[in-house]
């Protein structure tokens, strides 16, 4: 099964702070592999400290699901197919706010990213520019 190497997880990170720092947006960035383990992670110096746990928290919903966090807000809503989802997980509670998602290459999920720190747009375009990075 293809994995995402530690090369790929420096290379994306690259990326990431690269495109946060074009939007001027301090962001911690988390990438986990298939197994939802951390293998690549950074905060940038004037990241909000909160941003740690729920970058990893992004990163590890968006492997657990295979879907963007951001697609899975709607679903967790009262009235929603999966409401309270988002809370079910004992060990970690699923993050469902955009910034989040699975990192694939040649089809195949390898992985995840999780951005926090800035407003979701930018949260997500960071994650784009990792994903595409490491997906090449």
């Amino acid at each position: 099964m293809t994995e995402i190497t530690l090369e790929e997880a420096q290379r994306g990170i690259a990326a990431g702070l690269a495109k946060a720092r074009e939007i001027n947006s301090p962001s911690s960035i988390a990438i986990v592999d298939s197994g939802r383990n951390l293998i690549g992670f950074v905060r940038m110096d004037t990241a909000l400290l909160a941003s740690i746990e729920i970058s990893q928290g992004k990163a590890f919903t968006a492997r657990s699901l295979n879907m963007k966090t951001g697609d899975i807000m709607p679903y967790v809503q009262p009235g929603g197919a999966l409401f309270g989802m988002d809370n079910s997980h004992r060990d970690r509670p699923f993050v469902v706010f955009g910034g989040g998602q699975p990192i694939t290459k040649a089809g195949v999920v390898v992985g995840a990213v999780g951005v926090a720190g800035g407003m979701v747009p930018d949260d997500e375009a960071i994650a784009a520019a990792v994903a595409q990075a490491i997906g090449k």
